[in-house]
């Protein structure tokens, strides 16, 4: 146990308390030019511009009633649709014209009438619960309506039209063909020729391809980019002519 923990004088003297001075408050020695600028860099109605007012004249002062609303003048109301309709029924008052008497008999009219109508059928319905629940039968697809038409199992109109358009446009275009042969401005290849085209392209096609196998993985220079793109862009048109050589087997030239 020290003497500092023990009772004595000494503690009854007043310490006095030592105050933490704070440094100085941190100052830029850049705050001065940045004030500079954001103020030099504010303009007034830079994007908007001021605002185009007429200037106010000594004449041109608040007058009475100048504010309140002008209304359009006092019209008569009037339906759109009154001069379509049906005259007015007579007063209470008024009395009939004497003498009026018209020649038809609504009894005869009414009895043909009701003979000549046709009676209205019943719309279709059918009962889904024991409470009697009614539906409409007709859109529910319980009673088979397609395959009961005339037209049901037949060639639609307007695939046969399509079908016709089509021998029609073939029959032109061998017209066309035709005309061409006979004026000597086509030529048919034979199927001799065409494979022999087709092989040749096939070749030059496996040529092409194996150079492009042996370029340089790296196009680091702009030579080694040009021959790579135009390799490239050869066997894309090498394998467009392919399938155009494969998929037709009728093809013509022009002389």
């Amino acid at each position: 146990m020290s003497l500092l923990d023990e009772g004595t004088i000494y503690n009854l003297i007043a310490v006095e308390e030592q105050k933490r001075q704070k440094p100085p408050r941190y100052n830029s020695k850049f705050k001065d030019t940045v004030r500079n600028e954001s103020t030099s860099n504010r303009n007034e109605h830079k994007t908007m511009g001021q605002a185009k007012v007429p200037v106010p004249t000594t004449d041109n002062y608040l007058k009475k009633h100048s504010k309140e609303p002008v209304l359009p003048n006092k019209s008569d109301f009037k339906y759109g649709d009154e001069d379509h309709k049906k005259p007015a029924l007579p007063a209470r008052e008024e009395k009939p014209l004497m003498g009026l008497k018209t020649t038809k008999n609504f009894i005869t009219n009414n009895a043909v009438q009701n003979i000549t109508s046709v009676p209205k059928r019943p719309e279709k319905k059918y009962v889904d619960t024991r409470n009697g629940d009614a539906h409409n039968l007709i859109p529910s697809g319980l009673e088979p309506i397609y395959v009961q038409k005339k037209e049901f199992g037949e060639v639609p109109t307007y695939l046969q039209k399509r079908k016709d358009e089509m021998i029609q446009a073939q029959e032109e275009y061998n017209q066309y063909v035709s005309e061409y042969m006979r004026r000597g401005a086509m030529q048919k290849l034979t199927e001799d020729e065409r494979k022999a085209i087709l092989d040749g392209l096939k070749t030059n096609w496996e040529d092409i391809h194996d150079q492009y196998q042996g370029l340089s993985v790296v196009t680091d220079t702009a030579p080694k980019k040009h021959r790579k793109e135009r390799m490239e862009s050869q066997m894309k048109q090498l394998e467009r002519d392919i399938e155009i050589f494969e998929k037709h087997k009728i093809i013509y030239i022009s002389n």
